[in-house]
C-alpha cells in the first residue's frame, strides 16, 4: 500500500530498507548477544557489527521495493500480481549472495500451518514464500486499486489458491502415505544440556563424556538402533591419537550395545597450515567408523571472521572465533543398510544443500546442532522451525538432536512427532523411516525461485520501458 503511494523510487527504496530493517532487527536481535556473551565484545561492539548485518540484509527488501514501485509506476496497481515473484527472487539472492543467509524466509512463517506448508513439497519454502507474499499483495491491491473489478480478481485468484492449496495439502496430510512406508528405525537423540562455558572446560570433560555415554544407554534400553548426539559433542578430537582413550570407550559402548552412533566432533587435517573442520562421524555397531561428513556452510562470525581485516576493531571476536575450513562434499553415512544425511547445525537452512543429499540417495535427513549459543531467545524456535519445513521439501523424516535442544522428530509432512523443551537435559526414543520416494521439489530443486528472478528481471525491463 505504501508503495502505490510513493512519489519516486528513492522513497521506494526507504520504504524498503525501514521495512528490512524492522523485520531483521525483530528476527535477529540474538546474534547480538552471541557475540557479547561468547565472542568477547563490548555491548556496543556487538550491536554495532549485528546492525551492520541486519542493514545489509535489509537491502533485499529494499530492492523489492524498488522493483516494485517501478512496476507499480509503470502498471498501476496491477503490477502488485508480481509482488510474490520479486519477493521470491530477492530471498533467492539472499541465499547465495556473500555466501548467503536465508535466515527466517517469510515461508518459515507456516511452518506450524502443515496444509500450507505442504506447497514447500512442490516448489519448497519460496513457493510457500510467494503464497504468502501473494495473500498481501491481493489484500494491498482490495485498497489501492481504483476499478472495483480490479480489486476483486486480483483477490479472487488467490483466495481460489489459497483453498485450493489448503484443501489439497489438508488431504495430503490426513492420508499420509509416507509415515507408513518404507523400513521403520527406532531413534534417539541425546541431549545433553552442556553449558557453552563449561563445554571445553578439561575438569568438567570426563563428566560430560561419561553422561552421553549413559544417556546413550537410556536410549538403547528404550528400543533406539540409532543414536544422534549433537554438534561437537565429545570435549575432544574424535581421531587425535591424544584422545584415543575416550574415542575408544565410545566405540567399544556401540559394540556392547550393538547401536549406531552419530556424533558431532572436530577433525584435525595434517598439513602445512593445519585445518580444522566441524564434523560428523558415524561410528557404525561394531564400533568402526562408517564415514565422516565436514560441514559445508560455516557460520559467518561464529566459526569464520568474514573480512578479518575491515573488522580490526573486533579483534576480541576474531579471537575468539575458530578459523574453521570448508567441507567440499555432501558426504552420505551408511546405517542399517540405507543411506543417511546429516546437517550441521544452520546447514538446514539450506534448502538446495539438503536436496542434494537426498538425490544422492539419502533416505533420512538428520541434523545436529549446539544452540547452546542462542541463548534463551526466539533463535532455537526459529531454528527447529527452518529445519521442519526440509522434511516437508525432501518428503523425508528429519531427526534432530541438539545440544540444548530443541531436539525432535519431524514426519514428512512436517508433523512434529517428538520434541524437547530448551535448557533441560533429555533422551528422546521414537519412530522414523527410510524412505526413498522422492518430492516434485526433489525432482525439480528450486526452479520456481528461478523462474522468479527471471520473470523479475523481465519486469524491471519492461517497467523500464513504458515509463521512457
Amino acid at each position: 500500500m505504501a508503495l502505490a503511494s510513493a512519489s519516486n523510487t528513492r522513497q521506494g527504496f526507504l520504504l524498503g530498507l525501514t521495512t528490512g530493517l524492522v523485520y531483521f532487527t525483530g528476527t535477529l536481535y540474538w546474534i547480538t548477544l552471541v557475540m557479547a556473551l561468547y565472542g568477547g565484545l563490548p555491548m556496543w561492539i556487538a550491536a554495532s557489527l549485528n546492525g551492520a548485518l541486519i542493514a545489509y540484509l535489509a537491502l533485499f527488501p529494499a530492492l523489492f521495493a524498488v522493483v516494485m514501485r517501478r512496476a507499480i509506476a509503470a502498471f498501476g496497481a496491477h503490477a502488485l500480481a508480481a509482488a510474490p515473484l520479486a519477493w521470491v527472487a530477492t530471498e533467492l539472492g539472499r541465499t547465495y549472495i556473500l555466501t548467503g543467509f536465508p535466515w527466517v524466509l517469510v515461508g518459515y512463517s507456516q511452518a506450524a500451518v502443515l496444509p500450507i506448508a505442504q506447497l514447500a513439497s512442490l516448489f519448497g519454502v519460496y513457493g510457500v514464500s510467494a503464497l504468502v507474499v501473494a495473500v498481501s499483495a491481493a489484500a494491498a491491491n482490495v485498497v489501492v486499486a481504483r476499478k472495483a473489478s480490479h480489486r476483486v480478481r486480483l483477490a479472487a485468484v488467490v483466495a481460489g489458491f489459497v483453498l485450493t492449496v489448503g484443501v489439497w495439502g489438508r488431504g495430503r496430510v490426513e492420508v499420509a502415505d509416507l509415515t507408513r512406508a518404507g523400513e521403520p528405525i527406532r531413534v534417539g537423540l541425546v541431549q545433553g544440556n552442556v553449558d557453552q562455558g563449561q563445554k571445553w572446560d578439561p575438569a568438567r570433560a570426563t563428566s560430560i563424556f561419561t553422561n552421553y555415554l549413559e544417556m546413550t544407554r537410556q536410549a538403547v534400553d528404550r528400543g533406539a538402533q540409532f543414536v544422534l548426539w549433537p554438534e561437537s559433542s565429545t570435549p575432544f578430537y574424535f581421531e587425535e591419537p591424544r584422545d584415543h582413550a575416550d574415542a575408544d570407550r565410545l566405540r567399544a559402548v556401540a559394540r556392547q550395545l550393538h547401536v549406531a552412533i552419530l556424533i558431532g566432533s572436530d577433525q584435525i587435517e595434517k598439513g602445512v597450515p593445519l585445518k580444522y573442520f566441524n564434523s560428523a562421524f558415524l561410528v557404525r555397531d561394531d564400533g568402526s567408523t562408517g564415514g565422516v561428513y565436514r560441514k559445508m556452510h560455516l557460520v559467518p562470525f561464529g566459526e569464520y571472521v568474514p573480512f578479518q581485516r575491515m573488522l580490526f576493531f573486533a579483534a576480541p571476536l576474531v579471537e575468539a572465533v575458530s578459523d574453521f575450513s570448508e567441507g567440499q562434499q555432501p558426504v552420505l553415512l551408511p546405517v542399517g543398510g540405507h543411506m543417511i544425511s546429516t546437517s550441521i547445525c544452520y546447514e538446514i537452512v539450506y534448502p538446495n544443500l539438503v536436496r542434494q543429499f537426498v538425490v544422492g540417495g539419502s533416505e533420512l535427513l538428520t541434523t545436529i546442532t549446539n544452540d547452546a549459543w542462542f541463548g534463551r531467545t526466539s533463535a532455537p524456535y526459529q531454528h527447529f522451525a527452518q529445519a521442519s519445513m526440509r522434511a516437508i521439501e525432501e518428503g523425508r523424516y528429519l531427526v534432530r538432536s541438539a545440544n540444548t535442544g530443541i531436539s525432535g522428530i519431524v514426519d514428512p509432512y512436517g508433523h512434529v512427532v517428538e520434541q524437547t523443551p530448551i535448557y533441560q537435559p533429555a533422551v528422546v526414543v521414537g519412530e522414523a523411516r527410510f524412505l526413498r520416494t522422492t518430492t516434485v521439489y526433489t525432482r525439480i530443486g528450486d526452479a520456481f525461485a528461478y523462474a522468479s528472478v527471471v520473470a523479475t528481471l523481465a519486469l524491471v525491463v519492461l517497467s523500464r520501458r513504458r515509463i521512457q
